[in-house]
């Protein structure tokens, strides 16, 4: 069988990393803020016109200073809402397939991302996810779904993190195993998630995740912006002058590590 176009010899793909990163990363940060502040549990009360006698307490936030965020995988995106998430006080963790090269010199917006790795205070070697996660009070997942990455996050990652922890997934439907981690929200191992991707997209009528009090769900829609098309645009266009100028191009796909 003939080889599929990506893997012809000489070939260069690139991605387009980059262009969809500050909406992401906002969405990252609308998420943390959310859980953290009990806004599912709120919004509950305000649907049932409850002025909780006790809200004090049932309301109390996990507030995102002093937190410490763990991001998995440290691409275009987790790279800006790292810098979103030290503005409002954060520790921020990751980990990254070359923990001994912090820097990216991939795409980055002007102004955005963080290219030599300054907002984070330790990088984390991949195979090192479990220590990560055992320090965070958030866990956002970032990683596109290889051979390498498909239910990194399962039974074994979630039961490592505190049972006050939440989980934020901007990643691919397959990254997270759907199925642990509705055990784990169920059995209260962690506090709660706010999922973007599905295994299976639409999320079917029937899975548990619909019903459940401390999950966000939304549809795939973290990536959305009325700028996306110009970024991207913009993206194509700085790499066909470097190409046209026989220059190393951005976002090159590695087609060993299928990204």
């Amino acid at each position: 069988m003939e080889a599929p176009i990506l893997r012809k010899p000489g070939l260069q793909a690139t991605t387009m990393s980059g262009a969809s990163a500050p909406q992401v990363a906002e969405y990252i940060l609308e998420m943390i803020l959310a859980l953290g502040h009990r806004l599912p549990l709120l919004m509950e009360h305000q649907q049932n016109a409850n002025w909780a006698s006790d809200r004090g307490e049932i309301f109390l936030p996990q507030e995102l200073n002093r937190s410490t965020v763990g991001i998995i995988g440290y691409g275009s995106i987790g790279r800006q809402a790292a810098r979103l998430l030290t503005a409002f006080g954060a520790q921020v963790l990751t980990t990254k397939q070359d923990a001994m090269q912090p820097a990216d010199e991939d795409y980055m917006l002007e102004g955005a991302g963080d290219a030599q790795g300054d907002f984070v205070q330790r990088l984390y070697p991949a195979q090192a996810l479990n220590s990560m996660l055992r320090e965070c009070d958030f866990a956002v997942v970032c990683v596109p779904l290889t051979d390498d990455t498909r239910e990194l996050v399962g039974e074994q990652q979630l039961g490592e993190m505190k049972p006050t922890a939440y989980l934020v997934d901007v990643s691919r439907g397959g990254v997270v195993d759907h199925a642990a981690l509705i055990t784990a929200l169920k059995e209260e191992k962690i506090k709660g998630a706010a999922l973007d991707v599905y295994p299976e997209e639409p999320l079917p009528q029937d899975s548990p995740l619909w019903k459940m009090p401390n999950v966000i769900l939304t549809p795939h829609i973290a990536g959305a912006s009325h700028e996306y098309n110009k970024r991207a645009v913009d993206l194509f266009i700085v790499n066909l002058e470097r190409f046209v100028e026989g220059k190393s191009l951005l976002n090159l796909i590695d087609m060993q590590r299928g990204y």
